[in-house]
Parts: structure tokens; sequence; C-alpha cells
């Protein structure tokens, strides 16, 4: 056997190698091989459903935040809250 033929043979069995590899499924991470979604954990709905409190907590939070008028009262609430409870 000469080199270019064992070069060649070499890059056969790398490339059917990576096919192989690529087949097992390494290409779809939400469902099976054939495409079908896998159930999540329940742990994964956990983490899900916290997520998206999070994600709602940051919207509020981002309306007080911009809302110039909405600072203003709720700072003017505060501080009546604050006199009622002194006085």
């Amino acid at each position: 056997m000469n080199w270019p033929m064992a070069i060649v043979i070499i890059v056969v069995i790398m490339m059917l190698g990576g096919f192989l590899r690529g087949r097992n499924g390494k290409h779809a991470p939400d469902g099976d091989m054939q495409g079908n979604p896998e159930a999540k954990s329940e742990r994964e709905q956990e983490l899900e459903a916290e997520l998206e409190q999070l994600r709602e907590r940051i919207k509020v939070l981002e309306r007080i935040a911009t809302d110039e008028n909405e600072t203003t009262r709720l700072s003017a609430e505060i501080d009546k809250l604050r006199d009622e409870q002194g006085g």
C-alpha cells in the first residue's frame, strides 16, 4: 500500500465516524432521533416555571423604574404610610 492510498483510507474512516456520530441524535437536542419531543423532567418543568416568574417580575420592575408618574405616586403612598405609622 502506498501513502496516498493510506491517506484516502484514513479520510474515509474519519468521514464515516463523523456521519455515524451525527446520526446518534446529537443534532436534535429537543427530541429523539425521529424528532418527537421528549418528556421534560419534573426539575426542568420547575426551572421553566421559575424562569417565567422571574421574567414577569423583571417586567414589573422595569415598568416601575421607567414610569415616573407611578414612581412619584408610590413614593407619596409610602410617605403617607410612614406618617400614619408614626403619628
